[in-house]
C-alpha cells in the first residue's frame, strides 16, 4: 500500500468504522476507501464489549445527537437485520421501579416522549408479575421495541457488504500520524504490526478524506492529526464496566432495567439477554486510567446486592464472571456523541467522532448516515 491514494481513509474498524465503510462505498461506487486497524481483527474493542442491547432512545434529551441518532439507529438496525438475517431479538424491556421511584418513570416517559418514542406503557404491579413473575417492582414502563442483536455477525456482514463493494480492510494497521497538505489532500503515516507486537517501518499513503472513529483511541488519532487546534480535542474519560453472567435458567424473559442514575452516569446494572437465553448482569460504573478488560470476581458481592432490589430470590452462587468492557466518555457523567466537521475545525474533508458510547451499537447505521452527507460535498469525481 506503499505511497498510493485513496479518497477515503477511515480510522477505526469498530461498528461505527465498518457501518462508514459500507455506506460511502455504496454511495459512491468508484470510490476507494480503506480502514486501518491496529487490532488483529475487526471490532475488537467497544464494539463486541457491551450489552448487545438494541435501544428505542429514551434516556437521551430531545433533540441531542444520542436521541436523534438512537431513534434513527434503532429504526434501521431492525430493518437492516431482516434484510440480512442477522441474529436479534425484539424482545422488549422493562424499565422498573421501587417503591419512591415511581416519579422518575413518569419524567422518563415525557423524555422519551419528546424524543420521539410513543411506544412506552404503563404496567402496574400485577401487570408486571403476569409479564415476569419473579421480578419486584412497584411500577415499570414497557418499552417493546428494544431488542438484542448479535454484534459479531452484523459486524461480520458490514464488513462482508463493504468488501464486495470494494473496500480494503487493513488489520494490524496501526494509524501513526496525518497531515493536512490542503483541502482534501491528507498524508497518513502507518505502521504494520506483526503477530508478535514488533511494528515494520512505517509508510505513508494519501487520502482526500479523512474519517477518525478509533473509539477509544481517538483522542489520540486526533492529537497526532497537525493543523488541527488541540484545544479542540476532549477530555477522555474511560470508563470501565463489568458483566457478570448467571449460570442455568433465566429468570427472566425480557430485558430489565433499575431505574437511571440520578446522577446520568449510566443506566443502572441492569438483566439482558443473549440469543441463547443466557441471562447477564452488567454493566457497573468504574472510572479508569487506562484500557484493562479484567473481571475483578470480587465485585460479585456488590452485584449481588444490587441486583437483588429488583431480583430478590437471586442465589449469588450462580453468578460468575463474565465479561468487561471500556466506555470512551467525555464527561464524568452524560456527555453526548461529539462529531466535529469542517465547520468545527476548519480542515474540509476531516470527520473526528469522539465520544461514541452507548448507544453507539444502534445507532452505527444512523451515524453512518449522517457522516455521508456530512461528506457529500468532498464525493469523489
Amino acid at each position: 500500500m506503499s505511497r498510493q491514494t485513496f479518497d477515503v481513509c477511515i480510522v477505526g474498524a469498530g461498528i461505527v468504522g465498518l457501518a462508514l465503510a459500507r455506506a460511502l462505498s455504496a454511495r459512491w461506487p468508484r470510490a476507494t476507501v480503506l480502514v486501518l486497524e491496529q487490532n488483529a481483527d475487526i471490532g475488537q474493542e467497544t464494539s463486541s464489549r457491551n450489552s448487545e442491547v438494541i435501544h428505542a432512545g429514551l434516556y437521551y434529551p430531545p433533540q441531542s445527537l444520542k436521541a436523534r441518532l438512537c431513534v434513527r439507529g434503532n429504526a434501521l438496525l431492525y430493518e437492516y437485520c431482516a434484510q440480512h438475517d442477522i441474529p436479534h431479538q425484539r424482545l422488549g424491556k422493562l424499565i422498573v421501579a421501587q417503591a419512591g421511584e415511581e416519579p422518575a418513570l413518569e419524567t422518563l416517559q415525557t423524555a422519551a416522549r419528546d424524543c420521539g418514542v410513543d411506544s412506552l406503557t404503563e404496567l402496574s404491579g400485577a401487570a408486571i408479575r403476569k409479564l415476569e413473575p419473579q421480578l419486584r417492582a412497584s411500577a415499570a414502563l414497557w418499552s417493546p421495541d428494544t431488542g438484542i442483536i448479535d454484534s459479531h455477525a452484523l459486524m461480520q456482514r458490514l464488513q462482508h457488504e463493504a468488501e464486495n463493494n470494494g473496500v480494503l480492510i487493513a488489520p494490524r494497521s496501526r494509524f501513526l500520524r496525518a497531515s493536512c497538505q490542503g483541502p482534501g489532500v491528507f498524508d497518513v503515516d502507518v505502521e504494520t504490526v506483526n503477530q508478535t507486537g514488533s511494528a515494520a517501518e512505517p509508510f505513508r499513503l494519501r487520502s482526500r478524506m479523512l474519517i477518525n472513529c478509533a473509539g477509544l483511541s481517538s483522542q489520540q488519532v486526533a492529537a497526532a492529526t497537525g493543523g488541527i487546534d488541540q484545544a479542540l480535542i476532549p477530555h477522555l474519560h474511560l470508563v470501565k464496566g463489568h458483566y457478570f453472567a448467571l449460570s442455568g435458567r433465566s429468570p427472566f424473559r425480557h430485558l430489565i432495567y433499575p431505574v437511571p442514575d440520578a446522577s446520568q452516569r449510566g443506566l443502572g446494572v441492569h438483566a439482558t439477554l443473549d440469543l441463547a437465553g443466557q441471562c447477564r448482569f452488567g454493566p457497573d460504573i468504574e472510572p479508569v486510567d487506562k484500557v484493562d478488560y479484567s473481571v475483578d470476581e470480587s465485585r460479585k458481592a456488590v452485584f449481588a446486592d444490587t441486583i437483588r432490589s429488583y431480583f430478590p430470590d437471586l442465589d449469588e452462587s450462580r453468578l460468575h464472571a463474565a465479561y468487561a468492557g471500556i466506555r470512551p466518555r467525555l464527561g464524568s457523567s452524560y456527555a453526548d456523541f461529539m462529531i466535529q466537521d469542517e465547520y468545527v475545525h476548519g480542515c474540509p474533508g476531516l470527520i473526528q467522532l469522539f465520544g461514541i458510547e452507548s448507544p453507539g451499537l444502534t445507532a452505527s447505521l444512523a451515524l453512518a448516515e449522517l457522516v455521508t452527507l456530512k461528506l457529500q460535498d468532498q464525493a469523489p469525481l
